[in-house]
């Protein structure tokens, strides 16, 4: 068994969709320890509830500064065992002190064919760009943000009469089949 962390800082569908798919035996050999959350009130934690996970909530406010607060992140990743960290949703960038524990054992989800529509509303970004293709990508991640190595996308059709949640929808369709694939190609 491989032993995972799932971050993430919002709704939590990704995470959502990974425990879904490791309850259904679609990823026997991974185990997720804990969600890490950096919200309060993100909806993931709800979620990780009903999977009967344990939430850890750090926020970081309440520290000094990012070293500690990523240092505290450490000690529970640390006691867990985990092996892997797979990002789903996480608004923060990854620090020093986390990439160096875990170098190029750290995957992301981003909601857009990188290196295009880097950060925050790349949905949004895709959609007023007159592209006509977008998409999402997995990749590794390091101290960028959404610059690490590519591992794998998949594309999807930006229609004249898209708007946000209609082309939102459709990459969280392709999301949720493409980064359970790549976990199983690359942790387990």
């Amino acid at each position: 068994m491989t032993k995972i962390a799932i971050f993430a800082s919002g709704s939590g569908s990704n995470f959502e969709n990974i425990m879904t798919q490791i309850e259904q035996g679609l990823l026997p050999n991974i185990e997720v320890t804990a969600l890490y959350t950096d919200q309060l009130t993100a909806s993931c934690i709800e979620r990780a509830r009903q999977f009967k996970l344990d939430v850890h909530i750090n926020e970081l406010k309440n520290f000094d500064s990012k070293e500690d607060y990523e240092r505290k992140i450490l000690e529970w990743l640390t006691s867990e065992k985990v092996e892997w960290i797979v990002l789903a949703g996480y608004m923060k960038l990854i620090g020093t002190e986390i990439l160096n524990a875990y170098d190029r054992r750290i995957l992301n989800i981003h909601p857009s064919l990188l290196p295009k529509y880097k950060g925050k509303d790349a949905v949004g970004q895709a959609l007023n760009s007159g592209d006509d293709i977008t998409g999402t990508t997995v990749h590794y991640v390091d101290s960028g943000m959404d610059t690490g190595e590519i591992i794998a996308q998949r594309t999807c059709a930006i229609y004249p009469d898209d708007n946000k949640e209609s082309l939102e929808t459709r990459i969280k369709q392709l999301e949720h089949k493409l980064y359970p694939e790549v976990i199983a190609e690359i942790i387990q």
